[in-house]
């Protein structure tokens, strides 16, 4: 009984350790991040009111729609003066499709909308800003340091997602990309290098055609197996029906050319009937003639014709 007992013990113990590390997973695995940050916003993205102001952006990292309706943005610049904005509840923007991104305007002006924010970030020290679920559990932070940004450039992640944060707006290949994709492809090399080594689209055309008729000569190749193979069946089925074995069905098929001569001329005589069904019986054939009035009776004389005097 002792040992049931721990081996039971033994079980609900491993499905605990399971279900506390399953736990532990989801909760580091959060499809929620905060993924950039523009804390000096001079002449860069406008909001719906025209205004240039602070924001964060927030990706939705999953594959399936998060809404951030009931969770909260807190917003410190310096230990103990943490504020929080809570997200209102029934707006439907605030489900973000898979893969996509929402922008909150840190402009203090929280009668504005669900997207504007009752705090502002901080120009001259850094910033912490952190992502919290209805539960007050949190997803995601973040510091921007200070000095770090100057005017219209951005603390971003290096592609959506990715654990490594830089500045951008500060370069070309490093631009702001609000309520888009951090890391954007301006062109293709495959179709860079494609286009480099065949300018005139010889290589192309050649390629496409070459696809077209392989793609032609299997199709033809199926229809004529599948062809083949749906006669053989047919003609396997006939045979089962009318009890022919298979080697007699083949010993017809290797005949000699004189049987089936023979075969062929007896078929066109009996087609034709030619011959009595009866060697006793004499078949004699009606032949119509066509009609003609000189053949016929009545123009022929009944009597001798009378002699005048």
């Amino acid at each position: 009984m002792n040992i049931v007992k721990t081996k039971i013990g033994i079980f609900l113990s491993l499905l605990l350790a399971v279900a506390l590390s399953s736990c532990r997973e989801q909760g580091s695995n959060t499809k929620l991040l905060l993924n950039e940050v523009m804390v000096d916003n001079q002449t860069s993205y406008q909001d719906d009111y025209g205004m240039h102001s602070a924001w964060i952006e927030i990706f939705n990292k999953s594959y399936g729609s998060a809404n951030l309706s009931a969770c909260r943005l807190r917003v410190s610049s310096q230990p103990g003066d943490t504020i929080e904005y809570f997200i209102p509840k029934g707006d439907v923007l605030t489900v973000i499709p898979p893969r996509q991104h929402t922008l909150f305007w840190a402009d203090g002006m929280p009668n504005r909308g669900t997207f504007h924010t009752d705090f502002k970030l901080n120009l001259q020290g850094s910033n912490w800003i952190g992502l919290y679920d209805s539960g007050r559990k949190l997803l995601d932070q973040v510091t921007v340091p200070a000095g770090a940004l100057g005017s219209d450039q951005s603390w971003a992640r290096v592609s959506d997602g990715a654990n490594e944060w830089e500045v951008k707006g500060g370069s070309d290949d490093k631009y702001v990309t609000p309520s888009t994709n951090n890391k954007t492809l301006n062109n293709n090399a495959k179709m860079e290098n494609f286009e480099e080594h065949d300018s005139a689209g010889i290589g192309m055309a050649i390629s496409a055609m070459s696809v077209v008729f392989a793609g032609l000569i299997l199709l033809f190749i199926a229809f004529k197996v599948v062809g083949k193979t749906a006669t053989s069946l047919s003609k396997r089925n006939a045979m089962k029906a009318k009890g022919v074995d298979k080697q007699e069905a083949k010993e017809l098929t290797q005949a000699p050319g004189d049987v089936y001569a023979a075969i062929a001329m007896a078929l066109h005589e009996a087609q034709n009937e030619v011959h009595d069904v009866e060697d006793t019986v004499l078949t004699i054939r009606r032949v119509q003639r066509t009609y003609s009035p000189w053949s016929s009776k009545i123009y022929t004389l009944n009597h001798a014709p009378e002699h005048h005097k």
